[in-house]
């Protein structure tokens, strides 16, 4: 089992968890993270950390976000690991908790 980024990361990009994750499994796009399946160990450490609440364990995705799944896999091959914490997109505070940002992923 992996962890996933949710929709919920989409124009917030918050890097919180990729502070805490042992084996740089975060891979960084223009705005939103992805975590590479193949890396995680499923530690846990990252889903407390996300102020978006925007990760979650692959078993336990919320209803309507499993394409997330996909994406991350898909992803993480293209974009390059992110393994500091940086400054969150200028208007995260404004797009957290926002619905059907999915359109707005930019690859």
């Amino acid at each position: 089992m992996t962890f996933v980024v949710t929709e919920n990361c989409i124009k917030c990009k918050f890097t919180d968890c990729v502070d805490v994750c042992p084996v740089d499994c975060f891979h960084e796009g223009p705005n939103f993270l992805v975590i590479d399946p193949d890396e995680c160990i499923d530690c846990t450490l990252c889903e407390p950390e996300c102020p978006a609440n925007a990760i979650y364990a692959e078993d336990e995705l919320p209803e309507g976000q499993e394409i997330f799944i996909e994406l991350n896999a898909e992803l993480s091959k293209i974009w390059p690991i992110i393994t500091e914490v940086k400054t969150p997109l200028p208007e995260a505070d404004e797009w957290n908790g926002k619905q059907d940002k999915t359109s707005l992923l930019e690859k």
